[in-house]
């Protein structure tokens, strides 16, 4: 592994998350297009060994340094001759001794009106263009026969027919997956550049949370190991931050601990604007905050800010309103800050299986799952404490902003979660 210690990334501006004056509810699609307008790749680049290269961000396009095929072979096992020594009806051509195999590629030139034994991934050697399967021939120790006509180029690759030397194999921003290292190997490829991976500071706050022995008026720490395993899914190294009570000096001193070893930190708790959201009001105060009050539902408080040159994404502390935030909003947010550009969740269209009038103002995020049928089925509850309502779901059904009665059989949309996680 390479880097260049004397490279640094750009950082984002303190303002970059501020909003214009008089805003107040802002929709969600207007703070997408917002966050996505303004965010970038912050982290440095290095290059790695290909095996190392699942769920890593290339950092540059990559050419191909062979053609893929490398040369034209065969797609079958069969008999390969030229093309121009056959014609309609029963061909008989008698065989040349020696065979073309993959790996073992058959030496010297095959006569025209003669053809040679080759087996699938061969070379196609000199005086040979077209293959015919060997279930259609009727075959002896000299000689085959089939039936014309056949096909020129039957049962064969062009040589680059998959990629061409020099072309591009993938792009830059592209996370790479197991298929994609087949195709790098394939074209010659051993060294990638990458992205280093962005690290991922999980913060969690309130006076409530603990992480054992909790009292009666106390709860456990649910948001931490849920944002860290987030932050992992998305091929990104979680660092853990840990909690601190709702005290500013702690708090305080968590953030700039933070700076040294996060690209960006997500807090949970404390986003909104009362008594006890600590984490706002610090970040107003010493950092560069915008609070943003996003309409939607669960989830409304959502705080965006600089601290020390690094970005704070305040998610609220309520565990299902953090994970609907960080699923639509951190999500394609961290992806852009990593390097692998934005990121939209899949969406399909199903039939509900439930009813629920909505009014206008907001959009909503259901826990949903697929029914045997192929139906939207919610959770029985809509409470955003209900968190065993997120281990049941598969997805969300995302309802407009505008007002809407559904029923039974209506089309619906829903957002998978095996999208979200990954």
């Amino acid at each position: 592994m390479t880097t260049e210690p004397n490279l640094v990334p750009p950082r984002l501006r303190n303002d970059c998350f501020a909003m214009p004056q008089g805003v107040a509810w802002v929709p969600v699609e207007e703070a997408l297009a917002r966050l996505r307008a303004v965010l970038y790749p912050i982290t440095a680049t290095e290059t790695i060994a290909l095996h190392q290269g699942l769920g890593r961000v290339l950092a540059d396009d990559m050419q191909a340094t062979r053609a893929n095929p490398p040369q034209a072979n065969s797609a079958v096992d069969g008999y390969g001759f030229v093309h121009a020594a056959t014609g309609t009806g029963v061909c008989q051509l008698p065989l040349v001794s020696g065979r073309a195999a993959a790996g073992q590629p058959f030496t010297g030139a095959v006569p025209a009106g003669h053809a040679v034994r080759i087996l699938t991934g061969a070379i196609l050697p000199e005086g040979v263009d077209t293959v015919v399967l060997e279930e259609d021939c009727a075959i002896s120790a000299t000689a085959i026969a089939f039936d014309g006509p056949i096909k020129p180029r039957a049962n064969t690759r062009r040589a680059g027919e998959d990629i061409a030397q020099g072309a591009t194999a993938l792009p830059k921003g592209h996370k790479l997956r197991a298929p994609d290292l087949a195709l790098l190997a394939a074209t010659g490829i051993a060294m990638l550049p990458v992205y280093r991976r962005l690290r991922v500071g999980i913060l969690s706050t309130g006076d409530e949370i603990v992480t054992q022995n909790a009292a009666p008026h106390q709860i456990y720490d649910a948001n931490r190991p849920m944002l860290l395993a987030l932050a992992q899914s998305w091929g990104m190294e979680p660092v853990d931050l840990g909690h601190s009570p709702d005290d500013t000096d702690l708090i305080r001193s968590k953030l700039t601990e933070a700076t040294t070893r996060a690209d960006v930190i997500l807090t949970s708790g404390g986003a909104s604007a009362g008594d006890e959201d600590h984490v706002s009001r610090l970040l107003a105060s010493e950092g560069q905050l915008s609070s943003w009050r996003i309409a939607m539902k669960p989830g409304r408080p959502l705080a965006l800010a600089m601290w020390q040159g690094i970005p704070v994404f305040g998610l609220p502390g309520n565990p299902v309103a953090a994970l609907i935030c960080a699923l639509i909003f951190a999500r394609p947010a961290l992806s852009a800050l990593s390097g692998a550009g934005w990121t939209s969740p899949q969406k399909f269209t199903l039939p509900a299986s439930f009813s629920k009038t909505k009014k206008a103002g907001r959009r909503e995020y259901l826990r949903a799952r697929i029914t045997a049928d192929g139906q939207a089925e919610v959770f029985a509850s809509e409470g955003s404490g209900r968190i065993s309502g997120l281990a049941w779901a598969t997805g969300l059904v995302e309802l407009p902003d505008e007002a809407l009665q559904v029923n039974p059989g209506d089309p619906v949309t829903f957002l998978p979660f095996g999208d979200f996680f990954a």
